[in-house]
């Protein structure tokens, strides 16, 4: 690996999708709503009747703040929370008609964001870096996992 790839790979990365948070944050408010809005509508939509623990697991965010995005979005009318049949303490998470036809707005909306991002880079060029990424994102979650059960080997066993 090059000098110039270990100074400036993470710091890129990392200054990369902050900038695209930065951007989807503004240009999403056009639509009234957040990009973490965004984001959760999307989740549900791909998984509609998921529970509001299973979709906090999925997004990787504390509980609370899942539970404060979801309340927006119930009041704008954009998703409804069903009690599950078996379980009372249970949320599951739908779509309304609005969120539905918001989520259509937005996909011009991901379309524009993406084709902004990757004005001057061929069409062939985005496909193969979209695939590198999958490959690095792959890496890291092994390595993540590799990393948490050696941990679990080191641990020293009492009794």
């Amino acid at each position: 690996m090059s000098r110039s790839v270990d100074q400036n790979f993470l710091f890129t990365l990392g200054e990369l999708y902050r900038l695209l948070r930065v951007y989807a944050d503004k240009e999403a408010s056009r639509f009234g709503i957040t990009r973490a809005q965004w984001a959760v509508l999307a989740k549900v939509e791909r998984s509609e009747g998921m529970k509001q623990s299973e979709l906090a697991e999925l997004m990787e965010m504390q509980p609370i703040t899942l539970t404060r995005l979801i309340d927006k979005l119930c009041s704008n009318d954009l998703i409804e929370r069903r009690s599950d049949p078996s379980d009372r303490r249970v949320n599951r998470l739908y779509l309304k008609k609005a969120g539905r036809a918001l989520l259509g707005k937005l996909s011009g909306l991901r379309s524009e964001l993406t084709a902004n991002a990757l004005d001057g880079i061929h069409p062939a060029d985005a496909q193969r870096l979209l695939t590198q990424l999958e490959a690095i994102k792959e890496n890291v979650r092994n390595a993540t996992q590799n990393a948490v059960a050696e941990q679990v080997r080191k641990e020293p066993r009492y009794g």
